[in-house]
């Protein structure tokens, strides 16, 4: 066959005949390529045996010829011989044996196709028509192994591309004429053709021709449409459309006759409506009308009677006048005769005297005469004389006839009608409530609630008490109860106190001058009668005045402790830079009622002594009720140094302990002051000066306020000037006076009733004014404050005080007050008006600019707050009437046994509160899913399901404070607030928002309960050890806490551990104290609230007694016999059954034991139930069981008390190497007998010279060792300055030399303590530990001074930082000293009176994290610390870098941390202050980011390529720095995509608007969007199943394998190469510098770093050297990322020397 093919075919083009005669292979050329065959065994397998069916077909046949032909096949099939020739057997066809033997035959390769091809064509009939072609992806069956060229032979060869042209050719789709006309029939145009009339075939036609216009390849069969299939997409559009078509007439016709329905009801209802409307307008017409005829009757009635009245009136008249004519004439007539009698009986007596004078003249000389003419002119001067007086005062008293509400003006200025409370600009955290102040409720005074009915006063017998009687008993000397104009020489009533009788006679000087009855002194003069102390005594009362609000502690260091930002109050506020915020730091500094320091003191100073008024114990409620009552000032320091205004901080009672460890204790009645009496002039506090109508007021208040003994002696001394005054003017000052007197303070009981009497005389409507006043004080006791401007007020209308109070769900009531008022009244009232149930725990809060203080719920006056308000605005430079105070009603405290369910409008209160505290950053959370949380109930409290993006943005607003939105951006927050609040359990279940609310509450409470506590101060007296005598005690629902000012826990107490409260009186100098016993010990307490916390405890103990299920066994009960009774042991937990079986009363109940679960009857005498609603702890039941011996070591053990030491001092370091002190001679002249200076002892006085000797001879080194010590007095606050300078500024001045110079270090050391050496002043000393704790970090002292500087720490060891300065001592004695002065971060820290400091650091991936990061903590520190963190493999290549306004810097890894951020932030300060101009602040972030590209192999270490290696590599593949192919970007692109869309496909929709995220951006254009689209979608779900970390995974998988991974991308101008282009891109990398043309990417250049011989940046420009030095060619370029440049190519260098270090290391140690 072969040789035939090679004959016949042998010079054909298609045939490939072989190459020998001895090769059986041969070749054709098809359509698809060229195909080889093997002609071995060609034949064999092709040939064919004849198929049964044709041998049956032959056999059967008639035809002779075929049977012949065929006779062979036939015999050996058919027909078998047998041994009888006559017998035939004939085989069944279908017998067995047939069938074997047709198994024996060898199929063919024909029939085998053949076999194939039919059941191939069975399986396709069966199935739809669809082309089927498998094609192998690759010859080594491997997955995900793509061989192109393969695929593309398959394809060609199979006949595909052929199949696919036949296939268009042709017409696929076929429909029947009925379903082509049932798919299609609303295609149909029934005008052209009718159905019903018409075939089908010509119905079908008519559609085709209808809608297939112009596209007419389409044919009709008999029975079938033939179609293409673009015809069958239109006509599927077409349908689609027409459908809608009809769909939308259906719903029109739907609509309108659903519509049409709905109105004709409506319009039947409105007639209905209408009809009774107008019965009902039609018979109030009516009413209308009837009622205005009845008042027309009425009318013309009136007219009637009235004409009648009037004609009976003037007929009355006319009666009258005939009447009293007649009675007027007789009158006359009577009279004229009587005075005829008397004018004759009158000229008849002068006559006779005539007579007789004429008689007695003619016996006179002339010289008598003349006597008597001259006694008669006299007589006629002297009556002239009294009548010209007489009318001089009548027109001065009718030019001083004004009204005393014009008087009040007159005195104190104009004085506005104002509402309290709603002044000036809202306090920092609450400015969200002006704006929500929308709706503002009042209280009439009628709804005030009744007061306590006090006694009833017999008022009859008051004319008894007459304030002359009163005189007459009890003044001195010859004192009388009228007016005068003379100083007195004694006081009126009797004092013992020596201070009393000279402050005495100081108020009458100044109520003198209130009065106007003396002038006021022109300037300063010594008033004769008056001593130096008795103008230096009103000191303590002067002193008042500049106190500070330091005491106003709260919400304002919870709310605003960690707020960068403050907005600034409308009154500038004096700076206070060395504030902590500590909660209970302004505890120790709040302002006192006594005598202090004043701010104006000098340095030569007298001695004088003021007596100390005993304070009033004042109620309070809460830890900043503290806050506003009197204390008794501590005494002043000893020393000769002057105190300067900054020292005005009033000093606490938690004192300061002295330097030999005793306790700075107070004079019990006198204190002493210094003053200077050469600097005494209008700044100073003496009276011999002009003072204002206030100041005199506030004068004589403060007075009576401090010295309880003087109060009668003002009333007196007021009286007496109003008795028997004339003069208009000081008549009615008096009685002011008097009013505003008694708003503040109540005379004693024994002048109380003549102060009464003499009220009555008062003119106007003073009597009742007064009187009432003065009952209301008398009721709720003296004020602490002098009056306040809406006082004054008060006193011009005579009104009741209108105050605004806020609510916390933002309405605002306003309500009257008066000088009396109590919080506890107010918030009674307010609880009436928004009807509160539950109102324990409620208190009234005052804020002030950024501070907050509760006036709690008890016995405070709201207007001592008030005045304290308006006394910080004055001196802060405002106007006190116009304090822009505000008043809030708020939750304080909460029960143990709080339930939210009894009063709906309490939870709503306290849950607003919870909103607000949680905006403005008062309640703090740690984690930010509880903020999430929160959030997200809110939300659905307000807003229910309904999560639309506007009410979660409103919600997150609502919720989440501005530093944390600042931080993440609000569309997160509202992303995450949305996915918490579809997930939370309240949506699913359709929980009610009560008790949402009610969980949030519960929340705040279990969180934050020192939140919603109240604070006592107190001293402890007697009791267990602990580290602090003086201390806070806090009390909330969880129990008893003892802190110290700085917060330290010092001892926690629950209250099954609390025994009980004694109260008892200690004497008058201790006053009220109270015992708490406790398991731990019993503390015996003192204070002024120590009663309020007596009874808070005692209601807490006996409130939860009551509902306490425990108990514990006091006594051992064996009742076995008895099944009724409880066997139990002592020191065992009973649980008590509460029910009606036993009575308590009898004393029994019923009780199971906790140990064997048996229940029975327990006597109470047994047991001792346990105040807790919760098992008690093992710890309580252990301290339960111990003996009281046993006990003692426990309290030890827990608050680890520390056995106290010497102090010790620089003494003995000072005799060897410091300066002789210097010689003051005015000094010495002054005090001969003053000790010789102690320069190691604190001082308030800068130097002149250096403290050690050393120093003495280099005047610039002195000189800074001079600014640097005022710049720590300024620090300490012991050196008074007009401009404030910030801590950091004042840090740098202190250790910025001392880093530079060595030998300044041991003078800022010795510095520091010799200022902490006997020093008193507790601020001051807080403010040395700071400097000593931030010195120690930043180097160690010399080895001379380094045991004296530890001894001196660790003799202070109670100290809360003593600890802490010696292990940073040790550890900069470890280390290298820093080389700046401190960081604004370590300065703020310290402020915070936090040791620990924490820093953030960002991540590329937008995430963030606080590290915690020391002083001492160098880059490479911080770098292993977050690689350990965050759990990456290798630390190796990670760098620190700062990002400010302008640059991104990497930090020197062997650098300390904080000197590196300070000299970038110094730097960018100095750049920006030469630009702007002025002094800058400078924000900055620290990144922790990838610098170095070397051992990264992407999915080796999963964490570091999601944080770093992904979102550091995808921008520069985005910007289009990378070159790769059209299949690379698109798989890139259905990865960038997963990773935005994850599994939802609905999303690939918006792959076209997504294209700038997914390609490149030079990329874009190099298909259309649809295209892009479909390649992105057919990738995408090729990844089907591949998480979001897996794409970023692999992503970086695809990048790794070009060149440029890890590349750093430098777009610069060159000048240098004119080959190449302008503008190049350099890239670095680990294998050296790349230029990049930017368009095309080409590689023009390659520069490994070996051939780098040199390198420089600058500011506009980097140069490197190629080759050598000397030879090599220079690159010049410009860029402003030179910086960048140069670091990134010193850090690769410095990498590989590292590198080959190691190596030749190691090498030596081998060949060793």
């Amino acid at each position: 066959m072969l040789q035939k093919m090679n004959q016949v075919h042998g010079k054909g083009d298609i045939y490939i005949p072989p190459k020998n005669n001895y090769e059986t292979h041969f070749g054709i050329h098809h359509f698809a390529g060229v195909v080889n065959y093997d002609s071995k065994g060609f034949l064999e397998k092709n040939r064919d045996a004849l198929s049964s069916d044709l041998i049956q077909l032959v056999e059967t046949s008639t035809n002779k010829l075929l049977k012949q032909t065929f006779n062979s096949e036939l015999s050996s099939n058919t027909i078998k011989s047998s041994t009888n020739p006559k017998m035939v057997i004939t085989v069944n066809k279908n017998s067995l044996r047939q069938a074997n033997d047709s198994k024996k035959r060898v199929l063919t390769l024909s029939s085998q196709f053949r076999q194939s091809l039919d059941s191939l064509m069975k399986t396709l009939t069966v199935c739809q028509p669809y082309f089927i072609r498998c094609i192998k992806p690759n010859d080594f069956k491997k997955p995900m192994l793509f061989d192109r060229e393969l695929c593309l032979r398959q394809l060609r060869y199979s006949g595909m591309m052929e199949t696919i042209r036949i296939r268009k050719a042709g017409y696929p789709v076929r429909y029947t004429f009925d379903e082509f006309l049932g798919r299609y029939r609303v295609l149909l145009k029934t005008f052209l053709c009718d159905p019903k009339t018409e075939s089908k075939e010509k119905c079908c036609e008519s559609i085709c021709e209808t809608v297939l216009t112009g596209e007419g390849d389409w044919k009709t069969g008999k029975t079938k449409i033939f179609l293409k299939d673009f015809h069958d997409t239109m006509l599927e559009l077409e349908r689609m459309k027409e459908l809608n078509v009809k769909a939308l007439l259906i719903q029109k016709v739907i609509r309108g006759y659903k519509y049409r329905k709905e109105f004709l009801r409506k319009k039947a209802s409105a007639l209905v409506i209408q009809k009774y409307w107008r019965g009902h307008k039609g018979r109030k017409l009516y009413k209308v009308v009837q009622l205005g005829f009845a008042r027309l009757q009425a009318q013309v009635r009136s007219r009637q009677l009235h004409f009648q009245y009037k004609k009976k009136r003037e007929a009355a008249i006319a009666l009258q006048a005939k009447a009293r004519g007649y009675l007027a004439r007789k009158e006359w007539k009577r009279k004229r005769d009587a005075v005829i009698l008397l004018q004759a009986h009158t000229r008849g007596m002068l006559a006779r005297k005539a007579l007789k004078k004429m008689k007695r003249d003619m016996y006179l000389s002339a010289k008598e005469k003349e006597e008597e003419e001259r006694l008669i002119l006299e007589r006629q001067k002297h009556l002239e004389e009294v009548l010209r007086q007489k009318k001089e005062m009548e027109a001065k008293t009718q030019s001083e006839s004004i009204t005393d509400q014009e008087m009040v003006d007159s005195i104190f200025g104009f004085l506005p009608t104002v509402v309290g409370g709603q002044e000036g600009q809202a306090p920092v955290g609450f400015e969200n409530f002006e704006g929500k102040r929308t709706v503002t409720e009042e209280i009439d005074i009628d709804d005030l609630p009744m007061e306590e009915e006090l006694p009833k006063e017999d008022y009859d017998d008051l004319d008894e008490y007459s304030f002359s009687k009163f005189a007459s008993m009890y003044f001195q000397g010859a004192a009388t109860a009228t007016h005068i104009r003379q100083r007195l020489r004694q006081p009126l009533l009797y004092h013992e106190d020596e201070g009393d009788v000279v402050a005495s006679l100081t108020v009458w000087w100044i109520i003198l001058r209130f009065l106007g009855d003396l002038p006021e002194p022109k300037k300063h003069v010594q008033v004769q009668g008056t001593s130096t102390q008795d103008r230096f005594l009103v000191q303590d009362v002067m002193s008042r005045k500049d106190r500070r609000l330091s005491h106003m502690v709260g919400l304002d260091q919870r709310v605003l402790r960690n707020k960068k930002e403050r907005k600034p109050s409308t009154v500038p506020e004096e700076p206070t830079p060395n504030r902590k915020g500590s909660i209970f730091t302004d505890l120790l500094t709040r302002n006192r009622k006594a005598s202090a320091v004043p701010s104006e003191a000098a340095s030569n100073q007298k001695i004088y002594t003021v007596p100390e008024g005993n304070p009033r114990a004042r109620k309070g409620s809460t830890f900043t009720d503290l806050l506003t009552r009197n204390r008794k000032a501590s005494s002043a320091q000893d020393t000769g140094s002057p105190r300067p205004i900054s020292s005005l901080r009033k000093p606490s009672i938690i004192m300061e302990e002295s330097e030999d460890q005793t306790e700075v204790s107070k004079p019990p009645t006198l204190q002493t002051v210094k003053e200077d009496s050469d600097v005494m002039t209008e700044e100073g506090p003496t009276l011999d000066r002009p003072l204002t109508s206030l100041e005199k007021l506030h004068i004589i208040v403060g007075y009576a306020i401090v010295r309880r003994d003087l109060r009668d002696e003002i009333y007196c001394q007021i009286c007496k000037q109003l008795q028997d005054n004339n003069n208009r003017n000081s008549y009615f000052r008096g009685w002011i006076l008097l009013s505003l007197c008694l708003g503040i303070f109540p005379p004693s009981d024994r002048f109380i009733r003549y102060l009464q009497s003499f009220i009555r005389s008062a003119p106007g409507g003073y009597a009742s004014y007064c009187a009432e006043r003065l009952r209301r004080t008398v009721m709720n006791g003296v004020r602490g404050e002098p009056p306040a401007w809406m006082e004054l007020q008060a006193t011009k209308t005579k009104k009741p005080m209108i105050v605004s109070v806020t609510v916390m769900d933002g309405r605002s009531i306003n309500l009257p007050v008066d000088s009396a008022s109590t919080s506890k009244e107010i918030c009674q009232v307010l609880a009436n008006k928004v009807k509160l149930k539950d109102t324990f725990g409620f208190s009234l809060y005052v804020a002030l600019y950024e501070k907050v203080w509760a006036l709690g719920s008890g016995r405070e006056h709201v207007m001592d707050a008030i005045s304290q308000c308006e006394q910080e605005v004055k001196r802060r430079g405002g106007q006190e009437q116009h304090a822009p105070w505000r008043l809030f009603f708020r939750k304080e405290v909460f029960t143990p046994w709080h339930d939210c369910k009894e009063d709906k409008i309490s939870t709503e209160l306290i849950y607003k509160q919870i909103i607000h505290g949680l905006k403005c950053g008062e309640y703090q959370c740690e984690k930010e899913d509880d903020f999430v949380q929160l959030a997200a109930k809110h939300l659905y409290i307000q807003h229910g399901s309904d999560s639309s993006p506007e009410k979660v943005k409103a919600a997150v607003q609502d919720c989440v404070k501005s530093s944390l939105l600042e931080d993440k951006s609000e569309d997160k927050w509202v992303q995450i607030v949305s996915t918490a609040h579809a997930q939370g359990p309240y949506l699913s279940s359709r929980q009610k928002t009560d008790s949402v609310k009610a969980e949030m509450v519960d929340y705040a409470r279990e969180k934050w309960p020192m939140f919603f506590s109240r604070f006592f101060e107190v001293v402890k007296l007697s009791g267990p050890p602990l580290p602090k005598s003086k201390f806070i005690v806090a009390i909330n629902w969880t129990g008893i806490t003892f802190l110290d000012e700085r917060e330290k826990r010092l001892l926690e107490l629950s209250f099954p551990e609390v025994i009980g409260v004694n109260t008892t009186r200690e004497g008058k100098v201790s006053g009220h104290a109270v015992c708490l016993l406790t398991l731990k010990g019993d503390f015996t307490l003192s204070g002024s609230t120590v009663e309020d916390m007596a009874e808070l405890v005692t209601m807490f103990l006996s409130g939860l007694t009551e509902r306490s299920q425990y108990a514990v066994s006091l006594k051992e009960a064996d009742k076995q016999d008895d099944p009724t009774f409880l066997s139990f042991k002592k020191g065992e937990l009973i649980i008590i059954i509460k029910d009606e079986e036993l009575s308590q009363e009898r004393g029994w109940i019923k009780g199971q034991n906790e140990r064997t679960k048996q229940t029975g009857a327990v006597p109470t005498e047994a047991i001792l139930i346990l105040p807790t609603l919760s098992k008690p702890t093992k710890e309580v039941m252990s301290l339960l069981n111990l003996s009281p011996n046993q006990r003692k070591d426990v309290i030890q053990k827990e608050t680890g008390t520390v056995e106290r030491i010497a102090p010790a001092t620089l003494k003995e370091f000072s005799v060897e190497y410091f300066r002789q002190p210097t010689k003051d001679v005015n000094r010495q002249v002054i005090s001969r007998n003053a000790a010789p200076e102690r320069l190691w002892v604190n001082s308030r006085e800068p130097i002149r010279q250096p403290l050690l000797k050393k120093l003495a001879s280099n005047s610039e080194l002195s000189h800074k060792a001079c600014l640097a010590f005022t710049a720590i007095l300024k620090y300490m606050g012991d050196y008074p300055t007009k401009q404030m300078q910030s801590p950091l500024e004042l840090t740098d001045q202190i250790f910025g030399p001392a880093t530079q110079n060595e030998v300044l270090r041991d003078e800022i050391y010795c510095q520091i303590m010799k200022q902490m050496t006997h020093n008193n002043n507790r601020f001051s000393m807080e403010q040395g530990w700071q400097l000593l704790w931030l010195c120690c970090g930043l180097f160690p002292p010399s080895q001379s001074l380094l045991r004296h500087t530890k001894r001196f720490l660790e003799s202070r060891r109670r100290e809360t930082l003593a600890t802490d300065c010696l292990q940073r001592l040790q550890s900069s004695l470890r280390m290298e000293p820093r080389k700046l002065p401190p960081h604004q971060v370590e300065v703020d820290a310290i402020q915070q009176n936090s040791t620990q400091i924490f820093h953030k650091i960002h991540f590329p991936n937008d995430t963030e994290e606080v590290f915690e990061v020391a002083t001492s903590t160098r880059i490479r520190d911080l770098i292993q610390n977050i690689s350990n963190k965050l759990e990456l493999t290798s630390a190796d290549g990670f760098s620190i870098f700062v990002k400010t306004h302008d640059k991104v810097l990497s930090l020197n890894d062997t650098d300390y941390f904080f000197d590196s951020l300070r000299q970038i932030t110094d730097w960018s300060k100095k750049a920006t202050r030469v630009k702007d101009g002025g002094t800058v602040s400078i924000s900055y972030l620290v990144f922790f980011m990838r610098k170095l590209w070397f051992n990264v192999i992407p999915g080796r270490d999963t964490e570091a390529d999601i944080i770093f290696h992904f979102p550091q590599e995808l921008p520069k593949y985005l910007r289009g720095y990378h070159v790769c192919t059209r299949e690379e970007m698109v798989n890139i692109a259905a990865l960038l995509f997963r990773m935005k869309a994850s599994n939802d496909k609905n999303q690939i929709v918006m792959i076209p608007k997504m294209l700038k995220e997914l390609v490149p951006a030079d990329q874009v254009k190099a298909m259309s969007e649809n295209e892009w689209k479909k390649s992105i979608a057919a990738s995408y779900n090729k990844q089907a199943g591949m998480t979001v970390e897996e794409a970023k995974v692999a992503f970086l998988k695809v990048v790794y394998r070009w060149p440029t991974f890890g590349c750093a991308f430098f777009e610069v101008k060159q000048t240098s190469e004119p080959s190449f282009p302008d503008i190049v891109r350099i890239a670095i990398s680990k294998q050296g510098l790349t230029i990049i043309h930017p368009k095309t990417k080409d590689v023009l250049a390659n520069h490994p770093f070996n051939r780098i011989a040199n390198w420089c940046s600058g500011s506009t420009y980097f140069h490197m050297t190629i080759g050598n030095l000397v030879k090599g060619s220079k690159f010049l370029c410009e860029t402003s990322l030179g910086y960048k440049m140069d670091d990134l190519l010193t850090s690769y260098v410095n990498m590989y020397l590292r590198e080959r270090r190691a190596v030749q290391t190691r090498n030596q140690r081998f060949n060793m």
